[in-house]
């Protein structure tokens, strides 16, 4: 529970620079046992969440590093954790919705349309700031 002001901060973080989605404390208490966090001397220094959206598709949220970890390998470890629970879970696809493409793709991931993702995932767009004109692009990854 000591985390979620520390998951919130990094987060928002990267929301502010208009390079994630924010992210409120209430959808990271009910969201928290989702989380993969990593320490690094007693520092919150990155974070993943596998969100499942149905019974057989997982999506990729709010992987985040503080710039000055990033390319030392966490975001890696991170999405791979995310990944693991997702095929120990039997699902069948995972996606994400993300600024940076590249970095999913070198795990796999292909680029699809948003309107190839389930009508389901679309109910939480309602309350996103970006909504209806998302930015973000949509990437699968076949498990």
């Amino acid at each position: 529970m000591e985390d979620v002001p520390k998951l919130q901060k990094l987060i928002n973080s990267f929301a502010n620079e208009g390079k994630m989605l924010p992210i409120a404390l209430t959808q990271l208490y009910e969201n928290l046992r989702d989380f993969w966090v990593y320490e690094k001397k007693d520092k919150t220094v990155a974070c993943c969440r596998l969100h499942i959206t149905w019974k057989d598709l997982g999506e990729i949220r709010s992987l985040a590093v503080v710039e000055e970890e990033q390319r030392c390998g966490i975001g890696n470890l991170l999405l791979e954790k995310a990944l693991d629970e997702a095929r120990n879970l039997n699902l069948k696809k995972v996606f994400a919705l993300t600024y940076v493409p590249a970095f999913f793709e070198k795990h796999g991931f292909f680029r699809v349309p948003k309107s190839k993702l389930p009508r389901k995932i679309w109910s939480e767009c309602l309350n996103c700031p970006k909504f209806p004109k998302c930015d973000e692009i949509a990437v699968m990854k076949e498990m």
